[in-house]
């Protein structure tokens, strides 16, 4: 796909209610005249650069005093830092529901940039549309610190992703966006934090190592499913937002499902009782979950993008785990190999499970919870990945 006249997504944070979320901000005051700073890494890189701020679950209109994008030196540090305008206006009101796309700015970002993303909040922000957990760190410094070069004394580390969902690049060659969408897998979960070590993440160091282009967005939430709500919007509910919209699709993966066919199967009056109480929606089954898919397949042919689908990993000694949901994973996992609707399949569970206990985690992929990898789980699925799919 020749876009180095277009832009292309490079990064990005599904968008969340602070209450959907896993409870980051319980108990947090609301943001006024404060400044958020957020460490963000691209994929590819590109010659100018745009910042997607969101107010997508706010319920009041957002203000944004003024904003700044730069590359992020540890700590907090900024360099080579550069203004932000909307409209050519340094500041902008967002409406409830809405998000907002700066204007282009000058800045030759690399590929694999750390970039440092400010911006003012100069009213009351009481309902965040963020992003929960935050992988990356992120500061919220008291008054306009946009240009501040350090973070001083009395910031607070930041939670959550807050108001930020994606950064936009014009690239300097040929490029198209891999997009994969699912749950805490894809969000990382288990993972070192600020380490970048989502598979998604891993994935678009593979592609960039290799010379090709690594536009790699990681629309993960963790507690997602497909087909209801809960933790997060549900992904078919969520698709054309997260997925269609992105500014370059080339690709996408759907990795999604293990949410949905666990908490269908978990039993609600034992020890999980209070947790599933967040996952509302009646049991789903195997055809369901098919279904599902075969919906956002037919949706992202008809922008003429490329589909690949992950099969779901193993989690037997999750809490969430029964035999009733293992023998509903493989089913599907059945399906998603053999199927021949997707362009391709990564097939994670032949990755991550143990050879002498297949519904079990390999030691040494998961980060003790027997659910999510740890470091060198994730790296073992990126690296499983066949690079030639998205070259």
């Amino acid at each position: 796909m020749d876009n180095t006249d277009n832009w292309v997504r490079t990064w990005a944070a599904a968008p969340q209610a602070a209450h959907d979320g896993l409870g980051s901000l319980d108990g947090h005051p609301p943001f006024t005249d404060v400044t958020l700073r957020q460490v963000v890494r691209v994929g590819g890189g590109g010659r100018r650069v745009r910042i997607r701020f969101t107010n997508e679950f706010g319920t009041t209109p957002l203000t944004v005093g003024a904003a700044r994008v730069g590359f992020a030196e540890p700590g907090g540090g900024v360099r080579s830092g550069v203004a932000l305008t909307f409209s050519g206006a340094a500041a902008v009101t967002v409406p409830a529901g809405a998000p907002v796309v700066s204007d282009p700015v000058d800045l030759d970002v690399p590929d694999l940039a750390e970039l440092s993303v400010s911006l003012y909040l100069p009213t009351v922000v009481e309902h965040v549309t963020c992003h929960d957990p935050a992988p990356d760190p992120g500061w919220a410094i008291p008054g306009d610190a946009v240009a501040a070069p350090a973070v001083p004394e009395g910031a607070e580390p930041l939670p959550v992703r807050a108001l930020l969902s994606a950064v936009e690049v014009l690239p300097d060659r040929p490029a198209g966006a891999v997009v994969v969408i699912g749950d805490s897998r894809v969000d990382g979960a288990g993972s070192t934090p600020g380490a970048h070590h989502s598979w998604p993440e891993l994935l678009a160091e593979r592609l960039v190592r290799h010379g090709l282009p690594g536009y790699v967005c990681n629309q993960g939430i963790s507690g997602n499913r497909l087909l209801t709500d809960g933790i997060g919007t549900a992904v078919l509910a969520r698709f054309d937002r997260d997925v269609l919209a992105t500014p370059g699709l080339a690709h996408v993966v759907i990795s999604v499902g293990g949410n949905d066919l666990g908490i269908s199967h978990a039993p609600h009056d034992g020890p999980l009782g209070d947790f599933l109480r967040a996952f509302p929606g009646p049991p789903v089954t195997v055809a369901d979950v098919i279904a599902g898919h075969r919906r956002l397949v037919a949706r992202a042919r008809r922008r003429g993008v490329r589909v690949h689908a992950t099969t779901i990993a193993p989690f037997e000694g999750a809490e969430i785990h029964t035999r009733e949901a293992e023998s509903a994973r493989r089913a599907v996992n059945e399906w998603i190999r053999t199927c021949g609707e997707f362009d391709a399949v990564l097939d994670f569970d032949a990755v991550w499970r143990d050879p002498a206990h297949p519904a079990r985690i390999r030691d040494g992929f998961h980060c003790g919870d027997h659910l999510h990898g740890n470091d060198a789980g994730y790296r073992a699925l990126a690296d499983a990945a066949d690079l030639s799919l998205f070259a």
